[in-house]
Formats: structure tokens, sequence, C-alpha cells
């Protein structure tokens, strides 16, 4: 059975290119907007891992996982954020979000998928 990905992210091109690495790799790729969406789809859907973006147009991605962190579905769900404004001070020290992982844009599209599952205990 597919490992089932949730991507959380409102720029349409980085989404798509997400979602293409992803399924590439042999995910199954789940996608939402906005912070509100990606929520909602991840208490429906419980996905394997979520990639979100830092900044989405709702709310901030770190308050969107701190949300998710705190739903029993969600709590233990690997979140990799994909951000191009990598803000250490938001996933360090007091603030830290358990089984989190930061990754900068631009992505490296050769290692994208593979640092994914390595992340999530899987191997590509």
């Amino acid at each position: 059975m597919k490992k089932r990905i949730l991507i959380i992210e409102d720029n349409d091109k980085n989404r798509s290119l997400e979602k293409d690495l992803l399924e590439m790799a042999g995910f199954e790729v789940l996608e939402a907007m906005d912070g509100a969406g990606g929520i909602s789809q991840s208490q429906k859907e419980r996905p394997d891992a979520i990639v979100m973006d830092l900044r989405l147009p709702d709310m901030r991605g770190d308050v969107v996982a701190k949300n998710l962190r705190q739903e029993i579905e969600t709590s233990d769900t690997p979140i990799i954020f994909v951000t191009a404004s990598v803000v250490k001070e938001v996933l360090v020290g007091n603030n830290a979000i358990p089984r989190t992982l930061v990754l900068s844009k631009p992505i490296n599209t050769r290692t994208f998928a593979k640092e994914i599952s390595q992340f999530m205990g899987e191997a590509l």
C-alpha cells in the first residue's frame, strides 16, 4: 500500500513540483492550499506525512503544525517544512515542534523525495 503525503502549499508551481517528485517516488499525494484546509484534510485522510510551506495565506505553518500536534490523529505524523525563509527560532528551543524537518527552497529535485522518505523511516 502506498504511503500518503499531504502537501500544504499555496503556490501552484511549488505544489505541482513537490507532488510530481513524490508521485514519481511512489507516494500517493493529497493537496491543500492553506492551513485550515490542511488541518481539515489531515484529520479526514490521516496522511503518513505532511509537507508544508511555513508561510501560508491564512496562518503560519508552525501554527498549523502546533494545531496538528494537539490532535490524536496527527500528534505523531512527520511534518516537513519546505520554506525559502528558514525561521529557525520558530522550530528550535522552547518552540520546537516534535517530529519536524526543515528543507529549504529551492528544493533539490534529486534528493527531495529521498530526504522525506528517510525522515519518515522509509527506504526509497
